[in-house]
């Protein structure tokens, strides 16, 4: 791997630190305040001038002859070191010439401790002025000048940890994401579910229309699939066990396509509520996006992909099949999968045709419609076709289900369903799910026969409803991968 000079010149003051004995990596750390801490409390401290340790990274270093100034930076704030030849004592326990050797190997990006007293400079800036400091991390690359040295996102994914270094609207995206999966959680403990895991690893990838990623158990010898829902069909078994309100958040995989809205790995949210319909979880669900909306954001205004969206509005109900109708001229229950492909080839919408049928067809029609929907609101009466795991709408004739989906700013940001418990009808589809996926949609679901004979033991009505990440991004109007900490990246491709 080629190297620059100024990479060189920090290895050989690391050298030079080690054969003066002072080690470049110590574990043992003293501190008394956080930057902010100690600016916040500082006429306290000037009055008391009692010795203090602080610890940071250096962002800056300014020589004036006998006089060096350090800007340091920890997690709180920024804070200005002054260090005076005349006053300084030692440098990680090196007392002879310790100010020079200070100011021979230090670089910036280095973290220290130092330990002084408050001291207010001439131009009134609060700072330390330090009568000890030690190296606690040598750095050994440079750190960018200036933010403009990162000339691409793709860049700016892979060295994240400059990206949150040097932009503060990414560290705060990471602090509000945190705030938003806290409140997911706080709302549903309020409402008294009880939080519990499930398996990642399944011998059957269920519970969503998705192509699962395949990895093989060496203990078991079988290969095994990464879930690619919330453990759907897991907490519908403990609906069968006696429990009535449960929720997990965690991880879920899907092997799939990457765009602005979806990620291969990623958070997800889902409960179940024994005794509830889908009528019930819609009031739930809309409740749960304010509390959460208000919690994280401050707000319940927001605009999102040139939507203005207000959460306190009224919420719409869409009807799937007359809202397809409306902006396609399609009407998708009476519609055979030819004249659904002629429209989607009409409106230049492009789909994967491996394992094409009638549930993709009527799927992609139904995307290309959801775009012009602000919202906020919930697209109900879904097909059966497209809604293998809920239950039959009354009155419909067998052609509608008990689904519904959030809509905010063309998307879907949730689903929820009356979840279908009976054995006989839930056998019946996974079988027809079955059928498509032997005809090549790797997409469809597989037939589960352990979960279709733990509904044989009888399941209550239940409600079920999920929501991932996906929510944070369009709420914060940034695109999914942007809202991860650290997205996958293909590897670089550079020798050792």
């Amino acid at each position: 791997m080629l190297q620059t000079d100024e990479y060189q010149d920090r290895l050989n003051r690391l050298e030079m630190l080690k054969k003066l004995k002072i080690d470049p990596y110590p574990s043992k750390v003293q501190r008394d305040y956080y930057c902010k801490d100690f600016l916040d409390n500082f006429e306290k401290l000037i009055k008391k001038q009692k010795n203090v340790y602080l610890v940071g990274r250096i962002r800056n270093i300014r020589l004036h002859g006998k006089l060096c100034f350090i800007d340091i930076a920890d997690e709180s704030s920024k804070l200005q070191i002054v260090i005076m030849k005349s006053d300084f004592k030692n440098f990680s326990h090196i007392r002879k010439d310790s100010y020079n050797t200070l100011v021979q190997l230090l670089d910036i990006g280095d973290f220290i401790q130092v330990s002084g007293i408050p001291y207010l400079t001439k131009r009134g800036e609060k700072s330390i002025k330090a009568i000890t400091c030690k190296i606690l991390a040598k750095s050994l690359r440079p750190l960018p000048d200036k933010w403009s040295g990162f000339k691409n996102e793709e860049e700016r994914f892979r060295k994240r940890y400059l990206d949150i270094l040097f932009n503060p609207e990414v560290k705060d995206l990471i602090i509000k994401k945190s705030k938003f999966w806290n409140s997911v959680r706080q709302f549903m403990q309020l409402k008294g579910f009880l939080e519990v895991e499930t398996p990642v690893l399944e011998n059957t990838a269920g519970g969503a229309d998705a192509r699962p990623f395949v990895t093989h158990h060496n203990a078991l010898n079988i290969d095994v699939y990464l879930r690619i829902s919330m453990g759907e069909l897991w907490q519908k078994r403990l609906m069968i066990a006696g429990f009535e309100k449960v929720f997990e958040i965690g991880r879920q995989f899907r092997n799939e396509g990457m765009d602005s809205e979806h990620l291969q790995d990623y958070t997800q949210m889902e409960f179940y509520w024994a005794y509830a319909d889908y009528e019930k979880g819609m009031k739930l669900v809309e409740e749960l996006f304010k509390y959460i909306a208000k919690q994280t954001f401050g707000t319940l205004k927001f605009r999102i992909n040139k939507f203005d969206i207000d959460l306190n509005k009224k919420w719409k109900k869409y009807d799937y099949v007359k809202t397809v109708k409306k902006y396609t001229g399609i009407d998708i229950l009476n519609s055979d999968i030819k004249q659904i492909e002629l429209k989607l080839k009409e409106l230049n919408i492009k789909y994967d045709k491996r394992g094409f049928n009638i549930t993709r067809a009527i799927d992609n029609l139904w995307k290309y419609c959801r775009k012009k929907i602000a919202g906020p609101g919930f697209l109900i009466n879904l097909p059966v076709k497209v809604s293998p795991l809920a239950k039959i709408l009354k009155n419909s004739n067998s052609l509608l289900t008990q689904r519904f989906q959030v809509l905010i700013a063309g998307s879907e940001l949730g689903n929820g369903y009356s979840e279908l418990n009976d054995p006989i009808d839930q056998a019946k589809r996974f079988k027809e799910q079955q059928k498509l996926r032997d005809k090549g949609d790797q997409e469809a679901q597989m037939y589960d026969y352990e979960f279709v004979q733990a509904l044989e033991y009888g399941m209550p009505p239940t409600c079920g409803f999920g929501m991932s990440e996906r929510v944070f991004s369009f709420l914060s109007n940034r695109s999914a991968r942007e809202c991860q900490i650290f997205p996958l990246m293909r590897p670089e491709n550079k020798s050792i």
